[in-house]
């Protein structure tokens, strides 16, 4: 999406924290258009967007360490509002005139903050006393000039600080996550508040321009769409179908690692017989893909295998197509995230983002969700007309269960997770359980223990089940299932999967553990 999408907007300056998308997100909830760039962005291209606010995020570094990552100290000249998240708080006041140093006591976790301005426009309609995510060494020991105070924690004195008559605002904790009480609220103060938008940004919008922007930069030419049957590729295959009708080819590489059945699923949706009316063709490639992977266990280098072998199947079906010059993708932005945006660590590599090969031999990658989060690509898929139950499946990623198999890939491993997931999937429907659900299924361990079964011993794998809650795929919480629903999918499993004889639950949330196993 181009600046020309909405007739205001918040900049996101990203100094390498790993919740920066998230900032974008909760700003978009608020129907206001945010997009995210590098710190390094220049004054001149920042007075160029014209953006309505500036939010500056959290960071891995300390502000007076060499080398820290910094911006110029005219941003707070611009006239244009600030918020300072974490880091970008801690930049603010060192930039501004104020302290940084070392705290006594670091803060980790969710943490009360008590509000000591009320007037505040930041703090609006927020409790005196609420609960925040802090996640910092660092503190803000003495207050810029013309700064002052509006909140606290027992250890951290300055939690949140102000200077309203110059627009700049800081806090110490983050409000972009859903640990955080009242976070939401607080960006929306800043958002209309502070920066006095109007909040006109809406969906639609980003479908009727991403069409007229494919049309353009696709013009005659053809484009290939990667096709997996997930949200996020079906989603921009139908956007890519509306913008270029026939010009589109879609290619489903079933790689051997889908779930139970799901190949043949796909087809049924985009095939001759399917909904939509598009090129289709379906490539098995399970074999190549088995050998590609065989005695690999390290997860980064499954992942980036996968990667460059879906590659190469798709030059290789571009090829017989003849004169296709762009590959489309349906990336998103958790995608991007993960596997790493300018200094932020990477998380994990996405077969279609950091699992690319150096060397792609088509004219262009296109990828026109690579701005929205699941909720955003969901509704977009609304707004094209896709049935709602293509838009909620279940997401699955690309790499596939080749990343929810620990260790080796084997064609055995792949069958028993399949047939494990099925059940899994089954019984959460049969509750009725599933769109209260971000995401489950079950994936193998590469432990195997002892067990017993019909009075014999077995010495079988474990499969671990997954269950989260989440509303952006980058924060979640573990599931707290019905052990009535936990006890039959256990029993059905052991009994109905060969060359299993335990079965896991995973209690962990996002942080510290990632949604997927792998």
């Amino acid at each position: 999406m181009s600046r020309s999408d909405a007739a205001e907007m918040i900049l996101v300056l990203d100094f390498g924290g790993q919740y920066n998308q998230l900032i974008a997100r909760r700003v978009r909830e608020n129907h206001v258009y945010c997009e995210v760039y590098p710190h390094t962005l220049s004054l001149d291209r920042i007075r160029e967007l014209a953006p309505r606010g500036i939010i500056l995020t959290g960071g891995p570094n300390s502000v007076y360490g060499q080398g820290a990552v910094t911006a110029p100290k005219e941003l707070f000249s611009l006239g244009i509002p600030v918020l300072g998240i974490c880091y970008g708080a801690q930049l603010m006041a060192h930039l501004c005139g104020g302290r940084v140093e070392t705290a006594p006591t670091s803060e980790y976790g969710k943490t009360e903050v008590d509000i000591t301005d009320k007037a505040s426009l930041l703090f609006d309609g927020i409790p005196t006393k609420n609960i925040c995510w802090m996640s910092h060494t660092d503190y803000i020991s003495v207050l810029p000039t013309r700064f002052h105070t509006t909140a606290n924690t027992p250890v951290c004195p300055i939690a949140a600080m102000e200077n309203p008559a110059e627009g700049l605002y800081a806090v110490q904790f983050h409000p972009e996550v859903m640990h955080t009480e009242h976070g939401t609220e607080i960006l929306r103060n800043f958002v209309y508040h502070v920066c006095k938008c109007m909040g006109t940004w809406r969906m639609d919008s980003f479908v009727q321009k991403a069409i007229e922007e494919l049309r353009k930069k696709i013009g005659t030419g053809r484009a290939l769409c990667a096709l997996s049957g997930g949200v996020d590729s079906s989603v921009a295959a139908v956007l890519l179908s509306k913008a270029i009708g026939s010009q589109l080819t879609c290619v489903f590489v079933d790689h051997g690692l889908l779930r139970k059945d799901e190949g043949d699923e796909v087809e049924a949706v985009f095939g001759t017989s399917g909904t939509y009316d598009v090129n289709f063709i379906r490539i098995n490639a399970r074999d190549r893909f088995y050998a590609k992977l065989k005695g690999v266990t390290e997860p980064e280098a499954k992942r980036k295998i996968i990667g460059e072998e879906f590659i190469r199947v798709f030059e290789e079906a571009a090829h017989e197509i003849g004169a296709v010059d762009f590959l489309v993708q349906g990336t998103i932005y958790p995608d991007v995230i993960e596997s790493g945006l300018g200094k932020s660590a990477v998380i994990k590599s996405h077969h279609n983002v950091g699992g690319l090969p150096d060397h792609v031999d088509f004219k262009e990658i296109v990828e026109p969700l690579r701005l929205l989060f699941k909720d955003e690509v969901r509704a977009a898929g609304r707004e094209l007309g896709v049935p709602d139950d293509l838009v909620d499946r279940q997401p699955f990623p690309g790499p596939g269960l080749g990343i929810r198999i620990i260790g080796e890939v084997t064609a055995e491993k792949v069958h028993i997770v399949q047939e494990a997931d099925a059940i899994y999937r089954e019984e959460i429907a049969k509750a009725g359980l599933q769109k209260n659900l971000g995401q489950y299924f079950a994936a193998l361990t590469n432990m195997r223990s002892v067990g017993v079964m019909g009075d014999g011993r077995t010495y079988d794998y474990a499969i671990v089940l997954r269950a989260v809650e989440t509303s952006d795929f980058m924060t979640a919480e573990a599931a707290q299932l019905p052990w009535e629903i936990l006890s039959r999918v256990t029993t059905r499993i052991v009994n109905e999967v060969r060359g299993v004889n335990r079965v896991l639950y995973d209690c962990t949330g996002k942080p510290p553990a990632t949604i997927e196993l792998e």
